[in-house]
């Protein structure tokens, strides 16, 4: 599964932007999703994970209420809309892929990962 993320950019605090994640390469379906993040001198974080059939979604509690996960297996794409954006939720925002095998909020359960894309909040 190759898997490309777009959609970040510079947006003032308060603000929303809009990430998508296309995947191809493989069946998408099958595979749960998520959304992690690494802000500069920190760790990768979690921050949304989607089930691939019945749409349950998980949340970091940092950014639950204001992001929601949600994907299209049809079109092979899992977006994450981003609101009230604070911050310190810049960072560059990576998509991945898993087969389903242990919690999604671990990122090394991940199997496959996109390139990221920069999401910078200004106050």
């Amino acid at each position: 599964v190759q898997l490309q993320a777009s959609g970040g950019g510079l947006v003032q605090a308060g603000g929303s932007l809009s990430l998508s994640c296309a995947a191809s390469g493989r069946t998408f379906s099958g595979y749960d999703m998520g959304w992690f993040r690494q802000a500069p001198g920190k760790e990768r974080e979690f921050v949304a994970a989607i089930i691939w059939n019945f749409g349950i979604t998980y949340y970091a509690d940092s950014v639950k209420g204001r992001f929601t996960i949600s994907r299209d297996n049809a079109k092979n794409t899992v977006s994450l809309q981003m609101n009230s954006l604070k911050p310190d939720d810049t960072a560059v925002y990576y998509c991945a892929a898993a087969r389903g095998v242990g919690s999604l909020r671990i990122g090394g359960n991940y199997d496959y990962w996109g390139q990221g894309t920069l999401v910078t909040v200004s106050s």
